[in-house]
């Protein structure tokens, strides 16, 4: 790192006068700055292995489904790999199942709905044909 630059995470003149205008202006702004002072060298490794981490885990999504992600991520552990890929494929069977369930369900849901509108329906079809009208409006009760 540049140790000539003005402001750089150490004790300096300008860091320290940062830190105490931030904490004058808006207390969490100084905090930021001591933050900054005490962690800051440790920012830029943090920063690259996160930004290593999210990009495998990016990419390994953009080459495939979850499942080839899922395969490349081994323990070294063998009984605890074989383990860990029952239950995922145990939990994939039970999410289809719940899927079907669901859609069974709405299916049903579509078709008592379809089945009420029907009997509505046929109930205004018999009241018109027998001589009302209907249900009266507001404006016609007068």
């Amino acid at each position: 790192m540049n140790q000539s630059a003005l402001i750089r995470p150490d004790w300096t003149p300008a860091t320290i006068a940062l830190m105490v205008l931030g904490f004058v202006v808006f207390w969490p702004l100084g905090l930021a700055m001591l933050a900054y002072i005490l962690f800051g060298e440790k920012l830029k490794t943090f920063k690259k292995d996160a930004n290593s981490t999210v990009d495998g885990m990016c990419s390994a999504f953009k080459r495939g489904n979850r499942a080839n992600w899922k395969q490349h991520h081994r323990t070294g552990n063998v009984a605890f790999d074989d383990w860990r890929q029952a239950e995922l494929t145990r939990l994939d069977e039970e999410r289809r199942k719940l899927d079907e369930m669901r859609e069974e369900f709405d299916s049903y849901v579509r078709e008592l709905r379809r089945a009420k509108d029907q009997e509505e329906f046929d109930r205004f079809m018999r009241e018109r044909r027998n001589g009302g009208s209907g249900p009266v409006a507001p404006s016609e009760a007068n």
